[in-house]
C-alpha cells in the first residue's frame, strides 16, 4: 500500500494514474478555490471524460468534495477509509479540528455512491479493484488519496468475513493473492492440530510409513537455543526495549519486526515444540493461489505436537514451519531450512551470533571490554550459571537489571540458590529465632 500527495493516486507497484497536476487542490465551491481540472455537468455528473485513470481521479476530487461539505465548523483535517466487497462495505470518516480533537461523522449516500462507482472504475485499471479507499484531506484542500490492495493486513474494524471476499473474486478474479489474505479466506484450518487430530494423524502416519524427518544443522540442540534465547531477550530487557524475544517457564516467544515470529515450548521428557511464520513465505503463497498443495508441516510428528504448543499462526493458516525435538534431535515435516527462517527466529545460530546481538543493544560500537564480557555472559548462559555480578559487568549499573535478572529467573539460566543475605538481616534473623525458642 503506497501514499501519494498532492491530489494524484497511486495503485501499489504502478506509476500514477492520470496525474495531471500534482499542484492540484480541492476545497468548498467557492471563487477562491483553484480549478481541480474536470467538468462536472449541472446534475453533477463528469463530463468529457474518456481515459479511466482521469476519471478515477476526478471521482476521488469529487468524493473529497463532498467530505469537505460535512465538515464541522472549525474542522483541520479528515481521514476517510471506506473498504468494500461486492457484499459489503464499511466507512469511517473522522474530522480533527486543530489541537487533534476528533469528531467521527457519517458519511452522506452521495459520498457512499461515488465511493462505489470509484471502486467500479479502479476495477478497469488492473488485477481487481481495490478493497480500501483510504483519502486525508485538510481544510486548505490538499488531497491524499490511496488505495489498499491488501499488501498489508487490514484493521479489524475494517475486515470482512471471508465469504465476504469471496464473492468479491467471484465478481472480480484476480491472478495472485496477497498471502495472509489467501490464508484468511481458503486456509480451512487445515493446519490446526487438535490432540484427537494429532492422534490420528501420527497413527496414520506408523500405519502409512510416513516418517519425520531428521533435521542435523538447522538449529543448535534445544538446551543450548533456550539459553541463546533466554540471554537475548534478558539484553533487550536490560536496555528498556520493547522487542525482542521474551521467555517465561517453558515458553519463549518472537514477534519481529517485519511480521515473521515464533514460539518455542518446553516439555516434560526432555521434548520441544518450535514453530511460526514468514511473512510472505512462498510454499503458502503457492499454496493459497492454488499453484501447490500447502505443505504437510506435521508429517511423521507425534501426537504431542499439537495445537496447545504450536506459535498462534496456525489457527489463520499461516505457520510456515515446526519442528520438534525429542530423544536428543531436532525433526521436522515439509518445513524450510533455517537458513530460510532467520526472519522469523531470534539470532540463536551461534554463540558469536548471540553476542553480536547483544552488542548492537548495548553500544554503537561497543569497545574490547565490552565484547568480552558479553561474551562471557553468553557463555554462563549457557551454562545455566549467569550472575548478578555478570549482567552488571555487561550492561552496567544504569541498565534495567531487576527485569533482566527476572528474566533468566523464569528462563532457568540464573546460577541457582539464593543470594546469600546481608549480615544485618541474618542476625536480625537469629534473634528472632532465639526469641521463639526461649
Amino acid at each position: 500500500m503506497t501514499t501519494s500527495h498532492d491530489s494524484s493516486e497511486t495503485r501499489t507497484g504502478e506509476p500514477d494514474p492520470g496525474v495531471a497536476d500534482p499542484n492540484v487542490v480541492v476545497g468548498p465551491d467557492d471563487e477562491s478555490v483553484p480549478d481541480v481540472g474536470f467538468n462536472i455537468s449541472a446534475d453533477g455528473v463528469v463530463t468529457d471524460v474518456t481515459d479511466t485513470a482521469e476519471q478515477s481521479r476526478q471521482l476521488a476530487h469529487r468524493i473529497a468534495r463532498e467530505l469537505m461539505s460535512i465538515g464541522p465548523e472549525g474542522w483541520h483535517r479528515v481521514d476517510a477509509a471506506f473498504s468494500l466487497t461486492v457484499t459489503g462495505s464499511l466507512a469511517r470518516v473522522v474530522f480533527y479540528d486543530d489541537q487533534q480533537r476528533q469528531a467521527p461523522i457519517s458519511p452522506s449516500p452521495e459520498v457512499l455512491s461515488l465511493v462505489v462507482e470509484h471502486r467500479k472504475v479502479a476495477a478497469q485499471l488492473g488485477d481487481g479493484p481495490w478493497w480500501r479507499l483510504l483519502l486525508s484531506i485538510t481544510a486548505t484542500g490538499e488531497l491524499t488519496v490511496d488505495h489498499d490492495y491488501g499488501d498489508e493486513p487490514f484493521p479489524d474494524d475494517q475486515l470482512f468475513a471471508p465469504q465476504d471476499y469471496l464473492a468479491d473474486l467471484g465478481a472480480y478474479p484476480r491472478a495472485v493473492l496477497p498471502t495472509w489474505l489467501g490464508a484468511y479466506v481458503r486456509h480451512d484450518n487445515r493446519q490446526s492440530r487438535t490432540p484427537k487430530q494429532a492422534a490420528v494423524a501420527a497413527r496414520a502416519d506408523r500405519e502409512s510409513g510416513v516418517l519425520q524427518t531428521l533435521s542435523e544443522d538447522d538449529f543448535p540442540d534445544f538446551p543450548v537455543l533456550w539459553a541463546r534465547w533466554s540471554a537475548i531477550a534478558a539484553a533487550f530487557l536490560a536496555v528498556g526495549s520493547d522487542w525482542g524475544p521474551r521467555a517465561l517457564p517453558s515458553f519463549g516467544w518472537f514477534e519481529g519486526s517485519r511480521r515473521s515470529g515464533s514460539t518455542l515450548y518446553a516439555l516434560p521428557g526432555g521434548r520441544a515444540v518450535l514453530s511460526g511464520g514468514v511473512w510472505d513465505a512462498p510454499e503458502l503463497s503457492a499454496a493459497y493461489n492454488g499453484k501447490a498443495p500447502l505443505p504437510h508441516l506435521y508429517a511423521g510428528a507425534p501426537e504431542w505436537v499439537a495445537n496447545s504448543v504450536l506459535n498462534a499462526r496456525a489457527a489463520g493458516g499461516l505457520l510456515s514451519f515446526c519442528y520438534w525435538w525429542e530423544r536428543g534431535r531436532w525433526y521436522c515435516g515439509e518445513s524450510p531450512a533455517a537458513v530460510d527462517l532467520a526472519a522469523a527466529v531470534p539470532g540463536i545460530w551461534t554463540s558469536t551470533t548471540v553476542a553480536d546481538v547483544i552488542a548492537g543493544l548495548v553500544a554503537d560500537h561497543p569497545t574490547p571490554e565490552q565484547r568480552a564480557a558479553i561474551a562471557e555472559f553468553v557463555a554462563a548462559a549457557e551454562r545455566s550459571d549467569i550472575t548478578r555480578a555478570q549482567l552488571v559487568e555487561t550492561f552496567g549499573p544504569a541498565a534495567y537489571l531487576d527485569e533482566a535478572h527476572y528474566q533468566l529467573t523464569l528462563a532457568g539460566t540464573i546460577r541457582t540458590g539464593p543470594d546469600p543475605l546481608p549480615e544485618s538481616e541474618q542476625r536480625f534473623r537469629r534473634r528472632q529465632s532465639t526469641s521463639w525458642t526461649s
